[in-house]
């Protein structure tokens, strides 16, 4: 990335920011900033911004739309889950809809409305539905070698012309073929 905003000068003092993350073996949009300062304002608004996440889960859900809403905190291993001790852990919400089922599997989309680490992943594990191939929260056996989580669009407002903004991507193949089991 450095590179392609250097535009092949190699002493150039362009580079780009990072200005959020997404958990390892997610896929799906990722916002890199130009400048400081923009990265600045978009990580200072971050909250604000509406993001949209795709995850292929085991099993259905009676429930077919609905919030998810506990305190989260992280143990000396790093795992995180929930609490019910609100000094402990950070108030976190998750909304779901289901938007397609199959034998085994449901396709959600997924609104975060609190960006804790892997929150999705916990809430949605918590409810007795893991994502599949999710090793740490999920499925520990074989089966799908790769995390059905992914962040399929962001709506941001431009660092400088507050003008809305929308990134989105296509649903990868691999997920779309899991819904066929």
């Amino acid at each position: 990335m450095n590179e392609y905003v250097k535009k092949g000068n190699s002493k150039s003092k362009s580079r780009i920011f990072i200005v959020h993350r997404l958990d390892r073996d997610t896929s799906g949009v990722l916002v890199f900033a130009k400048t400081e300062v923009a990265k600045r304002y978009l990580q200072d608004n971050w909250k604000e911004f509406h993001k949209t996440y795709f995850a292929v889960v085991h099993g259905n859900f009676n429930e077919k739309k609905g919030l998810i809403t506990s305190y989260l905190t992280e143990n000396s291993v790093y795992r995180v889950y929930s609490t019910k001790d609100k000094e402990k852990g950070k108030l976190s919400t998750t909304g779901y809809k289901v938007i397609k089922e199959s034998k085994n599997y449901s396709l959600l989309e997924i609104n975060l409305l609190t960006g804790r680490k892997n929150q999705i992943r916990v809430h949605l594990s918590e409810k007795d539905h893991p994502v599949v191939g999710d090793k740490m929260y999920g499925d520990k056996g074989k089966g799908v070698k790769r995390l059905a989580l992914h962040a399929a669009s962001l709506t941001i407002l431009h660092p400088f012309s507050k003008e809305e903004m929308t990134f989105k991507t296509e649903l990868p193949v691999f997920m779309k073929n899991i819904l066929k089991n």
